[in-house]
């Protein structure tokens, strides 16, 4: 049978419009990818060492309000609208979007407190390399505030106790069958730079550590520079934080009142060297800075503008808490009396500066020297004495 011609007419001339059926493979409409949720639009963040200098630095990402409430629990005196919305700003990145906060533990009797404080806690021990699997991936941005380990052992200088394995074993973790690696923020110490005689100290000067315990921090810091120029193809971004002496009024053992009840000595005046400091708020904010507008592959020193010897700090405290100032010694008395680690404290003399952390990372301290430091510690134990 012939197939019948259907003729479809179109008239021109009229107002209405005559749909004319199309023989072409109709096209496939495009699909408009729907949002993600906004759990996963968020950054997410990993603090490894979530300890007192950790829980401060997740704090700054909390709301206002949980912020305020937060640090007032915890015996905070003063709490200003200018204070919190400056730590807002600086502590946030740049969408102002505050991120999903996660912490790696080895102790399960953790994990309560900081689900309180609002922070996942994951699992997990440096020294344990199968319980960190779960790290690769896990986060954008990795803060890394884990000391190395301590070596318990008297043979001394021996190359195994210079090493820092738990550093290793982080790195390692993190890029386990990842495709690419988090940008990392490593909180070192000043001690790298070891003794200068009481000079000035700025990123440029070379390392001259002579501790077991520095020495774990300079290989530590070699292992995120060879690690950051392996996975450069990827943007990875190392940004290393050197630290000096932390101090607070709410920090466990963050003044020196402990050691002044002891009435453990102090050096003379001709022997004795200098110190710097940074109080644990603003360290916690130059973390976040880093995290978010720190340089890649760059070191920054930490420290606020005092430029005390070590004797004149232990002074400045026993002046505010009405305490009798520790006794002055020689330094040949002092390697009698004291420990070796207190003598490792003594040894070393410089002064930290600052500039790189102002200029770059834009850090403004809101405790600028020691003085204002401690009396702000001093009227937080007037108003919330111990039990």
């Amino acid at each position: 049978m012939g197939r019948t011609r259907q003729t479809v007419r179109v008239c021109f001339n009229s107002p209405e419009k005559l749909i004319v059926p199309s023989i072409q493979k109709p096209q496939r409409v495009r699909r408009v990818p729907r949002a993600l949720p906004s759990r996963f639009r968020r950054q997410r963040v990993l603090i490894v060492g979530c300890g007192d200098v950790g829980q401060r630095v997740a704090r700054l990402w909390q709301p206002v309000e949980r912020r305020i409430s937060m640090q007032l629990a915890a015996g905070a005196h003063l709490v200003s609208a200018e204070s919190s919305n400056l730590i807002a700003k600086e502590g946030a990145h740049p969408n102002h979007r505050q991120p999903l906060v996660r912490a790696l533990t080895s102790s399960p009797d953790k994990c309560a407190a900081l689900r309180a404080q609002g922070i996942l806690p994951l699992l997990g021990n440096l020294d344990d390399v199968t319980s960190l699997r779960r790290l690769a991936g896990l986060a954008q941005r990795v803060v890394h505030l884990a000391p190395p380990a301590a070596i318990a052992s008297a043979e001394g200088e021996a190359a195994a106790s210079v090493q820092d394995r738990r550093t290793r074993h982080l790195l390692r973790a993190l890029v386990h069958r990842a495709h690419s690696a988090p940008a990392l923020v490593y909180g070192s110490t000043s001690g790298v730079y070891g003794d200068w005689q009481g000079a000035w100290v700025d990123e440029a000067m070379p390392l001259r550590a002579t501790t077991a315990r520095a020495l774990r921090r300079v290989d530590a810091e070699s292992q995120l520079r060879s690690w950051a120029l392996r996975f450069q193809h990827s943007g990875v971004r190392v940004h290393v934080l050197r630290i000096p002496g932390i101090y607070a009024g709410d920090r466990e053992g963050g003044t020196p009142v402990a050691r002044l009840l002891r009435g453990t000595p102090a050096l003379r005046a001709e022997d004795d060297v200098f110190t710097s400091h940074i109080h644990a708020d603003d360290l916690a904010r130059a973390v976040a800075l880093a995290l978010w507008r720190g340089r890649p592959q760059r070191t920054t020193n930490v420290a606020d503008d005092s430029a005390l010897r070590m004797g004149d700090y232990f002074d400045l405290a026993a002046d505010l808490w009405q305490l009798p100032r520790p006794p002055r010694i020689s330094r040949a008395d002092a390697a009698q009396q004291l420990s070796p680690v207190l003598l490792s404290f003594m040894s070393e003399s410089r002064r930290v500066s600052n500039r790189r952390m102002k200029t770059e990372l834009g850090l403004r301290l809101r405790y600028p020297t020691v003085q204002q430091g401690l009396a702000a510690a001093y009227q937080l134990s007037m108003d919330f004495p111990k039990k």
